[in-house]
């Protein structure tokens, strides 16, 4: 498929899940080999004006190292980009992933953490601070989830448990996409879509999509 292209119905009917995510893999090379695809964007803002048709949603962090559009070298209209600080769900995001693929068409859901994450980080540390509290607390679950050596600091002063726990989130957010959105589950178990995780290195750009 022409990456150049802005996505249509057509386009975005022919992809299937697979399909979806190697657009996003290609797409990951070529921004970590500094080789963009060259876009028009004020085409594509004319193109998608009356419709949109983009193939995937990526849940990721708000980060302000992870434009997902760019590292990912999409264009406008190619995928739906949700973003809260610890790339967790919650009943707005849910809704939000439904409506791109059961209304909108989009093929793939990808969940994204990354390396270094901040909110990670607090959640470690159990930071307390206004409504932070409550958001750190929904990566809590991850922390505890996730393994020591005897004697290994489970803090953000350990740089390897924090992207431990980064991946442990990102296990454990696909398991409450399938086990709290009904419609989500039903369009996986039907193929319709795939739900993948992913994590991101802000070290060196490139995406690692999980088993």
């Amino acid at each position: 498929m022409d990456n150049l292209k802005t996505q249509t119905p057509n386009t975005q009917s022919t992809m299937n899940p697979q399909m979806a995510v190697e657009m996003l893999q290609k797409g990951n090379h070529r921004f970590v080999q500094g080789k963009p695809l060259p876009r028009e964007f004020d085409k594509q803002i004319a193109q998608t004006a009356t419709g949109q048709y983009p193939f995937a949603i990526v849940l990721s962090c708000i980060d302000s190292r992870i434009p997902t559009e760019i590292i990912f070298d999409q264009g406008i209209g190619d995928i739906f980009n949700a973003r809260i600080a610890g790339n967790f769900v919650n009943e707005d995001i849910l809704g939000s992933m439904e409506f791109a693929c059961k209304f909108a068409g989009s093929k793939l859901v990808v969940v994204m953490g990354h390396t270094s994450c901040g909110a990670v980080k607090g959640a470690c540390d159990s930071v307390q601070a206004g409504n932070l509290t409550q958001l750190l607390e929904k990566i809590t679950p991850a922390v505890e989830g996730t393994k020591t050596k005897p004697n290994e600091k489970r803090s953000s002063e350990n740089a390897d448990f924090v992207n431990r726990v980064a991946v442990k989130n990102v296990e454990l957010t696909v398991e409450n996409i399938c086990g709290q959105s009904p419609i989500l589950c039903e369009m996986y178990k039907q193929g319709e879509i795939d739900i993948v995780k992913a994590m991101y290195d802000v070290a060196s750009g490139k995406v690692e999509f999980l088993r």
